[in-house]
């Protein structure tokens, strides 16, 4: 089966979003906060209302996914940022009203099924506010594999001096990367085992979110050296899919043991790895499962790598435990 269609209306509405977010990104608006505490600006839900748009208007049979939901706008009290969220995806819908926008939104509350859709408006919102990293992450899930991945990274540099790439992959047709503004894709490829330069590997900016000291200490395991390059969001399965990195790891912190990763964190930037000829698992080597619910509940932890170094990696963690 092809999924041509579903690969083009996923990177367009990746770059609609993108111009939504970079422009809310020049005049960033208070945050305000979920019930997790966790920030979120007009972006996210801006970007989410432009891709489930897309997506219902293409494929109004698939669920969506998503991370944001409307409840918190459709509250008096938020009346004015709803404004904000309207004015935004106007620039990029001109139709539109406040009750398109919460009701795109809200197309985003669908539930795992056979087939679906999962969306991360923003990840990495907080490299988003600081003006650093951040990804639009979509992925098309079927009977239980991610079939298309597209993440858009508007903040990351290119080897030509340009700002701003896209990331596409579908199963079975290998990874491709273009600059988010347009151009030529280019064929993806991880990096040898042997390449040193490029031996290096990626974790977040954020403390919280991984075991910084044991991924230190499991790189160094694995004959890495180099300090690890910190950054937001999905553009790290970016960084490993383009052979800038060799190995991605986000391990449990230790401060939740426990903690379960969302699939729309991962699922995207997994089949761009997979498809540039890496391999992605959990910390024990099991797949990642992206067809339970959002939750990846039978997965602890992430690794991400070139593939040749996987095992060794899981060796050494192993060995570490």
């Amino acid at each position: 089966m092809s999924y041509e269609r579903e690969k083009q209306v996923a990177i367009e509405a990746a770059i609609a979003a993108a111009k939504l977010c970079e422009l809310v990104r020049l005049d960033i608006p208070p945050a305000m906060e979920k019930s997790d505490k966790s920030p979120v600006t007009v972006a996210d839900y801006g970007s989410q209302a432009v891709i489930c748009k897309a997506l219902w208007e293409a494929f109004p049979d698939d669920p969506v996914v998503g991370e944001e939901d409307a409840k918190a706008l459709r509250d008096p009290a938020e009346a004015e940022n709803l404004t904000k969220v309207t004015e935004y995806v106007k620039k990029i819908v001109p139709e539109v009203t406040p009750e398109k926008v919460t009701g795109w939104i809200d197309r985003g509350n669908g539930e795992v099924s056979q087939r679906f859709w999962t969306l991360d408006p923003i990840d990495g919102t907080k490299g988003f506010l600081r003006q650093d990293q951040y990804a639009i992450a979509i992925a098309l899930i079927e009977n239980g594999e991610v079939k298309v991945g597209v993440v858009g990274c508007p903040a990351l540099p290119l080897e030509s001096g340009e700002v701003g790439a896209l990331f596409a992959a579908v199963r079975g047709e290998g990874a491709t990367m273009m600059p988010i503004a347009g151009g030529t894709p280019r064929s993806l490829q991880v990096v040898p085992a042997n390449d040193g330069p490029n031996l290096r590997f990626v974790e977040s900016v954020e403390s919280s979110h991984g075991n910084q000291v044991r991924q230190n200490a499991v790189a160094k395991a694995v004959g890495i050296t180099a300090d690890s390059v910190r950054v937001d969001s999905q553009a790290k399965y970016g960084i490993v899919a383009s052979g800038q990195a060799a190995l991605y790891m986000r391990l449990p912190s230790p401060k939740s043991p426990d903690y379960r990763e969302k699939i729309w964190d991962h699922a995207a930037g997994a089949i761009v790895v997979e498809e540039a000829g890496g391999r992605v698992t959990d910390m024990h080597g099991k797949p990642l499962n992206f067809a339970q619910s959002a939750k990846m509940t039978d997965n602890q932890g992430v690794i991400a790598s070139n593939g040749v170094i996987h095992d060794t990696v899981l060796t050494a963690l192993r060995e570490s435990s």
